[in-house]
């Protein structure tokens, strides 16, 4: 039995999820933004119409246009997208016996086997689409083929042309070859923009250049990954579906401030709440972390303020978990990298050499703080997390008693219409 996967991708997701609860602004251009309402992270259809706002580009260089067709913007609620992709993924799971969450608004089906998909899988595909659309509100288009490439190709090419009707299978060699004769080569999954540049200076500039490669020819010429996708174009499954996530290798939190930074001790807070949160997301994990690093840089967008940027890294000689252990490495690194004169804009912390907390790791003899107590307490931290589950943002870890007026400005945020009881949706009849 040939093996059939989908790829289901909610269509402008962050926009869609507004729009749900605002359906006066369907057919009209919205854009959210990013944290400190910086730079636009998603766009409506109507606004990629227009032109000229590029994904990621910072408000203020595209304040005209946005006065001038009046865009609406949002600033991101993640709590609200968070819930709603949940509620997404729930629904899918009643199509498919295997499921890999691949990213907040994607997942992978596999189809194999199911009856009514193999009988008439673009019926199944619709299936799909009016389900996930009549449960939360949110469109989708539904990409199918033997393997998880053919399968994003077959999605990109689902919301490239509405003929299409949201769905389309790659199954079919002749349909395949048809598709791939007319897309860039840039539009295959994997290959980014450098790989793309390579690829074209030797020829190959479409995706059907690409898949009639002999993939041992590739493998020399770029490296085994690029080989794999060669073989996924032509139909040969090379990765597997992960309905178990990894563990991530890097956890990375940092932000942008609402106001400039000039003073060590403001800089030191932001920080220190950074250091937690990740430390929460590593414990949450299972794992510890070897190697931790910290950044601080002015506005690069302002070429008039002074600019200053430096980063620092260090191995931990015990791999921890801990936060207060995290927090007070990445404060004597902020004491060696820090200048004054400056106005920072932003910071943050990257955990890496990341492993699961059963590996065996070196043992300190000296490992004690100030207080005589030991510096990895996990059962500490599992209590904290515990409580802190229960009732958000009761312990913190991180310094608190500086002033918080650098947090990150979410003007523009919708209510929290799904989570919060306050916020529920009010009808009015």
């Amino acid at each position: 039995m040939q093996p059939l996967i989908a790829l289901v991708d909610c269509n402008n997701f962050y926009v869609s999820c507004e729009r749900v609860f605002r359906p006066d602004l369907i057919g009209k251009p919205v854009a959210v933004l990013s944290n400190n309402d910086g730079c636009i992270v998603a766009r409506s259809a109507e606004v990629k119409a227009l032109g000229g706002i590029k994904m990621g580009v910072p408000l203020f260089q595209v304040q005209h246009l946005v006065n001038q067709h009046n865009i609406q913007l949002f600033s991101s609620n993640y709590t609200l997208y968070a819930d709603m992709s949940a509620r997404v993924m729930s629904t899918l799971e009643e199509f498919a016996p295997s499921l890999e969450l691949y990213s907040i608004d994607e997942a992978f089906l596999d189809l194999t086997g199911v009856y009514p998909c193999q009988k008439d899988p673009i019926a199944y595909g619709q299936r799909i689409r009016k389900a996930v659309f009549r449960v939360t509100g949110i469109p989708v288009c539904v990409g199918m083929g033997p393997t998880k490439t053919l399968a994003k190709l077959a999605n990109f090419a689902a919301k490239k042309w509405k003929r299409t009707g949201g769905v389309l299978d790659l199954s079919d060699t002749v349909r395949r070859e048809k598709l791939m004769r007319i897309v860039p080569v840039g539009e295959v999954w994997g290959i980014g923009s450098r790989t793309t540049a390579k690829l074209n200076q030797i020829g190959i500039n479409t995706v059907w250049d690409l898949a009639i490669q002999p993939s041992k020819r590739i493998q020399a010429q770029f490296n085994v990954v690029v080989a794999r996708t060669v073989l996924e174009l032509n139909g040969i499954p090379c990765l597997e579906l992960e309905e178990i996530a990894p563990d991530k290798q890097q956890i990375v939190c940092s932000r942008s401030f609402s106001r400039r930074l000039t003073q060590y001790q403001e800089l030191s807070a932001a920080l220190a709440e950074f250091c937690s949160r990740a430390a929460e997301k590593l414990r949450r994990q299972h794992s510890v972390t070897g190697c931790i690093t910290i950044f601080i840089r002015t506005n690069p967008f302002n070429p008039q303020e002074p600019q200053y940027q430096r980063a620092a890294s260090i191995k931990l000689d015990t791999a921890t978990q801990d936060t207060r252990a995290i927090i007070a490495t990445a404060n004597r690194m902020l004491k060696e990298i820090f200048k004054s004169g400056y106005g920072y804009q932003k910071c943050g912390v990257q955990l890496s050499h990341i492993q699961p907390e059963s590996a065996p790791g070196q043992i300190e003899l000296f490992d004690f703080a100030d207080n005589g107590l030991p510096t990895e307490n996990r059962q500490l931290m599992k209590v904290v997390d515990q409580i802190n589950r229960r009732f958000p943002k009761t312990i913190s870890v991180a310094a608190t008693d500086f002033d918080k007026t650098w947090k990150s400005k979410a003007e523009r945020i919708s209510q929290r219409y799904t989570t919060d009881w306050r916020e529920l949706v009010t009808v009015k009849c």
